[in-house]
């Protein structure tokens, strides 16, 4: 089976065609999704979609890309992430492939998220282009690794360098890798996906956005993870099966509570 760790089902593209969303992610195993909070106003559809199905699991969190929106203190964050379906904090962390000038506002918006994960003991979902060397250096500053006390989480949508992999994984991190390594564009991502270690890594969509060959330029939706998968599986050269189990496995170390409550509803 595959679980996808990071899709936006939320988003009107894809919540008008649920029930079709759905039917791929089970004609595909695709078992469980975590549908991703990118802003404040939008959250209360994100937390309806993971209360209305047991198998979809959210989060909390504002986009460093979302400049003009509600900002969250960490009081917020905590407050919002207790319902039992919201399992991580984020998407959180830096852009500045997006925007320009004085982004302090961002980086502050991405310690507050950090300082909520330790409060809630609930993983990071750590976004972050063109901002590697910020990012790293706040999670270190703000205690985000376990290493540190914190519960650590998943680089999500990774493109950075083998050099940014290896010092998030140091601090306890998972890399996720979406459809972006399908593409016969991304030499470099590759590359960096063969040196990453299977038990370090989560997969992806990221949908709508971001499909993986063969789909690619189309809508994305959580059931083509699969074809992430099937790509890492011949990159690395293990059995589909292997990198299958493993990254599910891997889900579910992260997250805990989603891990526990599989378990007790395969107990009864």
């Amino acid at each position: 089976m595959y679980i996808d760790s990071h899709c936006h089902i939320n988003f009107p593209e894809l919540a008008a065609r649920m029930p079709e969303i759905l039917a791929t992610m089970a004609a595909n195993k695709v078992t469980h999704a975590l549908c991703v909070s990118v802003d404040l106003p939008d959250f209360p559809q994100v937390l309806a979609l993971a209360k209305e199905y047991p198998h979809i699991y959210a989060s909390v969190g504002v986009h460093p890309d979302y400049e003009d929106t509600p900002e969250p203190s960490v009081d917020q964050l905590v407050e919002l992430s207790q319902h039992p379906k919201i399992v991580a904090i984020g998407e959180t962390g830096l852009d500045y492939f997006r925007l320009q000038g004085d982004l302090e506002w961002q980086r502050e918006r991405f310690r507050v998220h950090i300082r909520a994960s330790r409060i809630t003991r609930k993983p990071l979902i750590i976004h972050t282009r063109a901002a590697s060397a910020d990012t790293i250096r706040i999670m270190r500053e703000e205690g985000a690794g376990t290493d540190k006390g914190g519960v650590a989480g998943v680089m999500h949508c990774f493109t950075e360098s083998l050099e940014v992999a290896e010092a998030a994984i140091a601090m306890g991190f998972y890399i996720s890798f979406s459809g972006i390594v399908t593409f016969k564009s991304a030499k470099e991502l590759q590359a960096v996906a063969r040196a990453v270690p299977l038990e370090r890594i989560l997969i992806e969509t990221d949908s709508p956005y971001l499909a993986p060959v063969p789909h690619r330029g189309k809508m994305n939706e959580p059931g083509f993870v699969c074809h992430v998968a099937e790509y890492l599986a011949a990159l690395k050269d293990v059995p589909l099966a292997t990198v299958a189990q493993q990254t599910t496995d891997n889900f579910f170390n992260l997250f805990k509570a989603i891990r526990d409550e599989v378990e007790v509803d395969s107990a009864l």
